[in-house]
């Protein structure tokens, strides 16, 4: 399963770090790339649902304004 998930409100490199971090930290997730110029991340992994990723980043302090399955 792959997602792409946009993200509002990252700024800077730290951003993304902790965006990513976030992400990582989400069971079943084996892959995380996340683009601060795109202001998406890329999440692959076994089927998580999407109030998870959203949850992860809202609590890293990010909004969350569309996920697609890719």
């Amino acid at each position: 399963m792959t997602k792409k998930v946009m993200i509002e409100g990252m700024s800077c490199e730290h951003c993304v770090k902790h965006t990513k971090t976030a992400l990582e930290n989400i069971k079943g997730v084996i892959d995380v790339d996340v683009s601060l110029e795109g202001s998406y991340a890329t999440v692959e992994g076994d089927y998580i649902e999407d109030d998870v990723i959203k949850e992860a980043i809202e609590e890293a302090g990010y909004d969350v304004s569309h996920i697609s399955h890719v």
